[in-house]
Order: structure tokens, then C-alpha cells, then sequence
């Protein structure tokens, strides 16, 4: 059975994380949330709901029957079992909101719908970008528990501390990790596949380290931390969630905070994470062009995708980046940061799109992965309309 991910109403309420990725491909806890529900439901078979412009990277539905699904939430076991059970013209509705449907995609219309039935457990739903690092430990929980049903760690060197319980703690296979510091009492770490933690590194749980990423000498990584796969990260970090393939490689801070994809922080690279007057912090939000108050007394950067940061960058508390934005101009830069910005301060002419692309290519090409036609065509559509 075809698994259909929509965006619902949320595609805008998450940029600038989601001007390059459908709601479904954002990371948090160990895996993405498509990658979630596949694990649980079983399926392969997945398709996107989503903006016409992202549609020939991430692959429309076909006309058949299909699971319709709003991913963005952690379910319970009871949901899981409602979700499996569900019938043709059955929806399951949560906060009078559908999260899930079965029905078909030919003529889509949500009129096949004859039977809701109310979640009435509380749930874990993101909402908005501040929601994955708030919620990112009980992701880190989930995820953890699905990741290692049935599998046997690899163990942990002797050379290395650890505090805690180890069945808080999974290494998967490839793994290196020396003389360094691990603790569990505080939340389980998940090691992935053939990741490095170089000597002199202090982690403290709950801790995602994602397949091919590493951990530089001497980093503190405090949690709930996710780092995406093929990432480099050094320095001190606090609860932040890194969707992959980026780097934030040297000394320098960087806390409650999400960060894209292809990102670069130059050495010494530090984001506010906390208000000099204790105040709760503002982000920017898209759908209503205004900063709105998060309500948290700690909130740091969001980041879109290819966006960089010259050395010595200072980010002021609550800021917002877009899409390919070089900063590096001096002063802190404003709490928003346009798309394809060129320096960072307000008004700066735009990053050239051949420029973007030939940088993307080499930023990519390190990591062994192509930019593109798809590519090139999403970022030219947020060039040309945002």
C-alpha cells in the first residue's frame, strides 16, 4: 500500500527548513519522520504531498489506494495499532485535525472520507522549527527503541568513561570511539554506522549521532542532540539537531538550535542561545511575516539549506537564516537573514544563482553526491519567488 505523506498545513510554518524538503524529510530524534513511519508501518512504498515546485525531487502519489498520512508527530501504541486497522474511507482525527486516512489518491478528495474517529491520547506533534529541539529527546527515545529492537551493541572500548547504564547506549557496527567521555544518566546515546568520535570528546544523553558523521577532538555535545548523517562537529553544542551532510567542525557554540543541510560554520562561529534579560525568545515566521514569541527562554539559530557562516560569526539570539546565505560581513547580523543573502546585513545584494550552484556543487561533490537538474530547479523557484 502506497504511504502518502502530506504536508498539511505545516509546509509554511516550518521554512526555512522546508523550502528544500517536503515536512516529511525533516530530521529529529535519529531519523527523519518519513523514515520513522516507515520503520513503523513496514513500507517502502512512499510518496509526497507537497509543493508542485518540490514534486519531481520527492515523488508525487499515484492514483490508488493509499495511507494518507500528516507525519509530523510521535504516535503511541494504541495510535500505531488504530493507524494499521484502518479501512477504506476511515480517518483517525487528533485535536480536530486528520493525521490519518485511508482512501484513494484518483480524484483526491477528502469527501471519500466516511468514518473519523478521535485520538484521545495526548500526543508529541512539531508544529513549527523551535518544536524539534524542545522535543528532540523524546524523538532521541523513540527512535532509539526502534532503531535497536533486537540488535546486540557493539561494545564500547576500554579506553573510553562511561557513566550510566549501558543499555542506554547502542554502537552500531563500523563505529570508532577513544578516550573520551560517555554518559547515559541523562538520556540514551545512539552511535550510528561507522562514525568516528575522536579522543577527548564529552557526550551527556539523550545523543543522535547519524551514520558517517564525527565528532572532533575535544567536542562537547550536550543533549538532546541530533547530528544527521555525514556531518562533522567540534566545539560545545546544546540541544540542537543537524539534518545532515553539514559542518560545524571548530571551536565555537551553538545551542536550541536547527540546522539544514549542506551548512558550513566558519571556526569560532557562535549563536546566542539566551536572551541578556532572560526574556523568551522570537522567531521568524513566514506565514505571518512577523516574529512571534516562542515562549522559550532558550532558542538559538534555524538555518535553511546551503547557508554558511565566514569565522568569528556572531548570531544573535533568535535568528533566522534562509537558503544560501553567505554571512560574513562584520557586526551581528539581523535576526533574519533573507535567502541567497550575500554578507548577511539587511539590503545586501543576493548571492548570483550560477554561483550558488557552482559552490553547491563543490560543497557537494565532497561528499560524493551530485547536485541536480531537481536540484537546481528547487533552488531556482526560491530565487525566483521568495
Amino acid at each position: 500500500m502506497q504511504l502518502v505523506f502530506s504536508d498539511a498545513q505545516y509546509w509554511e510554518d516550518f521554512l526555512p527548513l522546508t523550502f528544500t524538503r517536503p515536512v516529511a524529510a525533516m530530521r529529529c530524534g535519529i531519523l527523519t519522520f518519513s523514515e520513522r513511519w516507515q520503520k513503523i508501518l513496514e513500507n517502502t512504498e512512499v510518496s509526497y504531498f507537497t509543493e508542485t515546485y518540490l514534486q519531481d525531487k520527492f515523488n508525487a502519489p499515484e492514483e490508488k489506494e493509499s495511507l494518507f498520512l500528516v507525519p509530523n508527530f510521535l504516535p503511541t501504541e494504541t495510535v500505531i495499532q488504530q493507524i494499521k486497522e484502518l479501512k477504506q474511507g476511515e480517518a483517525l482525527v487528533y485535536e480536530d485535525e486528520l493525521v490519518a486516512a485511508k482512501i484513494n489518491m484518483k480524484g483526491f478528495s477528502l469527501h471519500q472520507i466516511e468514518k473519523m474517529t478521535d485520538i484521545k491520547e495526548d500526543l508529541i506533534f512539531f508544529k513549527k522549527p523551535a518544536d524539534l529541539f524542545t522535543y528532540n529527546h523524546h524523538a532521541i527515545n523513540f527512535d532509539f527503541d526502534l532503531m535497536t529492537q533486537g540488535k546486540t551493541s557493539q561494545e564500547l572500548s576500554s579506553t573510553n568513561g562511561f557513566l550510566g547504564d549501558k543499555k542506554d547506549l547502542f554502537i552500531e557496527e563500523g563505529a570508532s570511539i577513544e578516550f573520551s567521555t560517555i554518559n547515559t544518566k541523562t538520556g540514551k546515546i545512539y552511535i550510528g554506522k561507522n562514525t568516528e568520535i575522536m579522543e577527548g570528546c564529552h557526550l551527556r544523553g539523550p545523543i543522535a549521532l547519524c551514520d558517517e558523521s564525527k565528532f572532533n577532538l575535544g567536542a562537547k555535545i550536550y543533549g538532546a542532540t541530533t547530528v544527521g548523517p555525514h556531518c562533522k562537529v567540534g566545539g560545545e553544542v546544546n540541544n540542537i539537531i543537524i539534518f545532515g551532510y553539514s559542518s560545524k567542525g571548530h571551536e565555537g557554540f551553538v545551542g536550541n538550535s536547527v540546522i539544514g543541510e549542506w551548512c558550513n560554520f566558519g571556526a569560532d562561529s557562535n549563536s546566542s542561545n539566551m536572551k541578556n534579560n532572560y526574556a523568551h525568545v522570537k522567531f521568524w515566521n513566514y506565514r505571518t511575516k512577523a516574529f512571534e514569541d516562542t515562549g522559550l527562554q532558550f532558542a538559538g539559530l534555524i538555518m535553511g539549506d546551503h547557508s554558511k557562516t565566514a569565522i568569528n560569526t556572531q548570531l544573535n539570539t533568535g535568528t533566522v537564516v534562509g537558503v544560501a546565505s553567505n554571512i560574513f560581513k562584520p557586526g551581528f547580523p539581523p535576526n533574519l537573514v533573507e535567502n541567497f543573502s550575500w554578507g548577511g546585513l539587511k539590503d545586501d545584494e543576493r548571492f548570483r544563482l550560477d554561483k550558488v550552484y557552482e559552490v553547491a556543487e563543490r560543497a557537494m561533490a565532497r561528499r560524493k553526491v551530485a547536485l541536480t537538474e531537481q536540484d537546481k530547479a528547487i533552488l531556482k523557484h526560491i530565487f525566483d519567488t521568495y
